[in-house]
């Protein structure tokens, strides 16, 4: 199945899937917004960031703490702690419950500092990246591992509070029907704003219109040149102190109406384009191959995923179980498989709009070469 433009997808979903709301409509509208977090987020997943991965976590702006952000995604430096195996009899497997395991009995979190989460409920719904307490400077996350036949096992990291890469998706444009309204413009605003301002390595624009960076050493020594130049120098580097600085920005658009391509730039993607370090654009063809797969032609392995999507949007409150924060085990063992066995596809829903002429193969290595970093050492 093909569509023209997200609008024509939209009204799929509004006629086929969201009749029974209210504004069925602006229903259909916020589920594509989360199958654009979870396209992202199995993307991540795949790439081996799962235990790097934090989820809606508060970013302070680079030297400014009074002033925090949630993110959607980002990725910090991690330290497997341990690796707990437990049964369908410990279900709901708590923050508590996992912190009382043998294997984390050296931690000392306050109880203060302990969080409420479940990783795993009794009726199988999975906490993605479940943070289960916090230390000053790092947290500790629980990621299942598997569980099959009411055995299952979870590893639990410890994440450094300051991550190397943040990842937001933004679905922003006109709709059908509507006149340009400031949720267009001031969506991007938002997300620029964010990109702009977490990361030590600072953009400026030059006189002759190209787009420089600055960032300051400690010692008050500033470094100025070439934005992408500079970017590329901190993190192929070992330099302790500006790797200790730096934040990587990746924003992820997709189309909200059919108000841009990914060579035809208008206001809203120029804004975003020069305020992360990279800005890919999920394609209408990549999106609407994967609603049709997911939703209106699924294979007998994707149909957990389905189900777990329409059990979500029934117009009943408390039965979401497909999103980014919470799935159906079910949903998550399948699109995992999915995403594993076409990967290569997947990646090529992905169009990159800045920075320019550069690969998703590029974004990969930078990522995984910034994972690599001896952290323990930078952080000090």
């Amino acid at each position: 199945m093909s569509y023209q433009s997200v609008d024509q997808l939209q009204r799929v979903l509004t006629e086929e899937v969201f009749h029974y709301a209210k504004d069925a409509k602006k229903a259909a509208g916020r589920a594509l917004g989360t199958l654009v977090e979870i396209i992202t987020f199995y993307a991540l997943k795949s790439w081996g960031f799962e235990h790097n991965i934090a989820i809606e976590r508060p970013l302070p702006e680079f030297a400014n703490d009074e002033i925090t952000h949630n993110v959607e995604y980002s990725l910090h430096p991690s330290v497997d702690s341990a690796t707990i195996p437990f049964t369908h009899e410990l279900l709901p497997l708590t923050s508590r419950k996992i912190l009382k395991q043998p294997a984390l009995a050296q931690l000392v979190i306050r109880p203060e500092s302990v969080k409420t989460n479940a990783l795993l409920t009794r009726n199988l719904i999975l906490r993605n990246s479940c943070t289960i307490g916090e230390v000053e400077g790092a947290f500790f996350n629980a990621y299942l591992d598997r569980f099959t036949n009411s055995q299952g096992e979870c590893s639990v990291a410890s994440l450094w509070s300051r991550p190397f890469a943040i990842i937001e998706c933004k679905r922003v444009g006109v709709e059908e029907g509507m006149k340009k309204g400031p949720q267009t413009i001031e969506k991007a605003k938002q997300g620029a704003y964010v990109a702009r301002t977490v990361s030590g390595l600072q953009k400026l624009r030059f006189s002759d219109g190209k787009m420089g960076g600055l960032i300051q050493r400690q010692n008050g020594e500033i470094e100025i040149g070439d934005y992408y130049c500079l970017m590329a120098q901190i993190i192929d580097s070992d330099d302790k102190e500006l790797l200790s600085r730096f934040i990587l920005t990746v924003g992820v658009v997709s189309n909200h109406g059919n108000w841009f391509t990914s060579h035809n730039h208008n206001k809203e993607l120029k804004v975003l384009a020069q305020s992360y370090d990279w800005l890919l654009f999920l394609t209408d063809a990549g999106l609407s191959q994967f609603i049709d797969q997911l939703l209106f032609n699924p294979t007998r392995d994707l149909q957990p995923a389905k189900d777990a999507f329409l059990v979500s949007y029934t117009g009943q409150k408390g039965v979401n179980q497909f999103t980014k924060v919470k799935i159906a085990l079910a949903a998550d063992a399948a699109l995992q498989s999915f995403f594993r066995s076409n990967l290569r596809v997947i990646e090529s829903w992905f169009n990159v709009i800045a920075p320019a002429r550069k690969r998703l193969s590029v974004l990969k290595s930078e990522l995984e070469t910034l994972k690599r970093k001896n952290w323990g050492e930078i952080h000090g």
